[in-house]
C-alpha cells in the first residue's frame, strides 16, 4: 500500500477519543484544543500607539504652519488617557502601548521628528492612522480565536493567554500502550551476552510519543511467542486507545505478529511501499487500533513519523498538521525504484553562493542509529522519481519538524 493510501485509510478507520478535560494555560501546549477559543474581548482591548512619539488629529496637519505643535501632555503604558484630550493644533507626547488620547489618530515616531522648546516639529507626508493599533485590529471581540482540533503551540498558548483565559478545553492525552518483541532483546541496564541486544526502539518511540502529548505505558519487551504476544495484546486494548510494538512483523519464521493480531483481532495492512520500513502492520485488537513497527531503528524512526504521528492526530481530533518541505539542492546520486517512496537520510551544509545542499549519510542500513544522530532529517524521493543527480532539488524534512 502507498503511504498516501495508508494515511487516508487511518483517517478513515479511526475516530477521535470523546473525552476532554480542561487544563491550566501552562500545561496546554502539545495538547488539542476540544472545542475553538472565542474571543471573550477584542485584542488589542483599546486603541493604542504602535511606537514612541507623538500624538495629534491628522486633520491639523494641512492647518498648522511649518507643521510645529504644541505639546500638551504625556501618555505612558499603562496609563489611562481619559484626561487627555487632543485640541486642534496640539500633540501628546506617548509611548508603545499606552492609549490614545481623545481625538487624535495618528502618531508620529519620536526618530522622525525634531523639538524645538515646548513645540514638536512633524516632518510632511505620514498618512492618517499611522503608527496607531485600533482596539480589535488583531482579534474582533466575538471572533473564532483559535479552531476545535488545533494542536496547541507556544504561539497558540499566547494568544489564549492575551485574550484574558487561564484554562482551555482539550482532548484527554492518548493512551499508548508501546511494546517491543524479540527473544533478542534486553533492557538497557541488564547484562548483555551474545548473542543479545538493547532495546533502544522503545525508548525512542516513547520519547516521540510523549512530545505528541501522549500517556505512554511501557510494557517492556514480549518473547518471539505467538500467545504469549497475543494475550499481552488483548489485556492492554481494554485500556489504552492505541497499541504500538517495535518488531515481529516482517516475514521469517520466528516473526510472530501477525499471527498473534489475526487470533485476537484483524489485520488490515501488512506491507507499505516505503523504504526504509516496508513491514508495517496496521490492525485492530478488540476494537483498538494497532500498529506494528519494524525492528530496525531507521525504519521504525520512519514509520512512525509517517504512519503512527498521523493516528494520534486522528485519536486526538487534531486538524491537519502538514509538514512544508524545505527544498534543496542535492549533493549527492542516487537510484531507487519506482512506485516506492523512499526517505534518505542527509545532512544541510550551505553552498558558497549561499543556498543550501543535501548531502546523503554514507552508508544505507536501516539499523544504523549513528545515520539518525549525525543528520539533520529526511531527503524525500516520491514514488516518481527513479533517480537524482547532483544539483537536483529535492524536499528536506528536518527531524525538528517532525516531532
Amino acid at each position: 500500500m502507498s503511504v498516501d493510501d495508508a494515511v487516508a485509510m487511518i483517517a478513515a478507520r479511526v475516530g477521535a477519543v470523546p473525552d476532554t478535560e480542561m487544563v491550566a494555560l501552562m500545561e496546554a501546549a502539545g495538547r488539542v484544543l476540544a472545542e475553538p477559543i472565542v474571543a471573550p474581548l477584542p485584542l488589542p482591548p483599546f486603541t493604542n500607539s504602535a511606537v514612541d512619539g507623538y500624538a495629534i488629529r491628522s486633520a491639523d496637519l494641512a492647518l498648522i504652519p511649518q507643521h510645529a505643535f504644541p505639546v500638551v501632555g504625556r501618555i505612558a503604558a499603562g496609563e489611562a488617557a481619559a484626561s487627555e484630550v487632543v485640541e486642534a493644533g496640539q500633540a501628546v507626547r506617548i509611548f508603545t502601548g499606552a492609549p490614545m488620547p481623545t481625538g487624535a489618530d495618528t502618531v508620529f515616531m519620536q526618530e522622525d521628528v525634531r523639538l524645538e522648546g515646548e513645540h514638536v516639529i512633524l516632518p510632511p507626508g505620514l498618512r492618517a492612522g499611522a503608527n496607531v493599533r485600533p482596539a480589535g485590529e488583531d482579534i474582533p471581540k466575538g471572533s473564532e480565536a483559535l479552531p476545535a482540533g488545533r494542536r496547541l503551540r507556544p504561539q497558540d498558548v499566547a494568544l489564549i493567554a492575551a485574550l484574558g483565559l487561564t484554562h482551555v478545553k482539550v482532548r484527554r492525552a492518548i493512551r499508548v500502550a508501546v511494546f517491543s518483541t524479540g527473544d533478542e532483546l534486553v533492557a538497557p541496564g541488564q547484562s548483555l551476552v551474545a548473542p543479545k541486544l538493547y532495546d533502544s526502539n522503545r525508548f525512542m518511540l516513547m520519547t516521540m510519543l510523549r512530545r505528541l502529548g501522549c500517556a505512554v505505558s511501557d510494557l517492556g519487551i514480549l518473547p518471539d511467542d505467538r500467545v504469549s504476544l497475543a494475550q499481552a495484546l488483548e489485556m492492554a486494548a481494554s485500556r489504552h486507545d492505541l497499541l504500538l510494538t517495535s518488531g515481529g512483523v516482517s516475514t521469517g519464521e520466528e516473526d510472530h505478529v501477525k499471527a498473534a493480531i489475526e487470533s485476537v483481532g484483524s489485520l488490515v495492512l501488512w506491507r507499505m511501499a516505503i523504504k526504509p520500513g516496508r513491514p508495517v502492520a496496521m490492525g485492530v485488537v478488540r476494537g483498538t487500533p494497532f500498529i506494528g513497527l519494524p525492528g530496525n531503528p531507521v525504519a521504525s524512526f520512519v514509520t512512525f513519523t509517517y504512519v503512527v504521528r498521523p493516528t494520534i492526530f486522528a485519536l486526538a481530533g487534531a486538524s491537519a498538521d502538514p509538514v512544508v518541505p524545505t527544498p534543496v539542492r542535492a549533493a549527492f546520486s542516487y537510484k531507487k525504484k519506482i512506485a516506492r517512496r523512499e526517505y534518505v537520510r542527509a545532512s544541510i551544509q550551505r553552498r558558497e553562493d549561499g543556498s543550501f545542499e543535501a548531502v546523503k549519510f554514507p552508508r544505507e542500513g536501516a539499523g544504523l542509529l549513528s545515520s539518525l544522530v549525525q543528520t539533520d532529517g529526511f531527503i524525500e524521493l516520491g514514488e516518481d522519481i527513479t533517480a537524482v543527480e547532483p544539483g537536483d532539488f529535492l524536499n528536506f524534512f528536518s527531524y525538528a519538524s517532525l516531532s
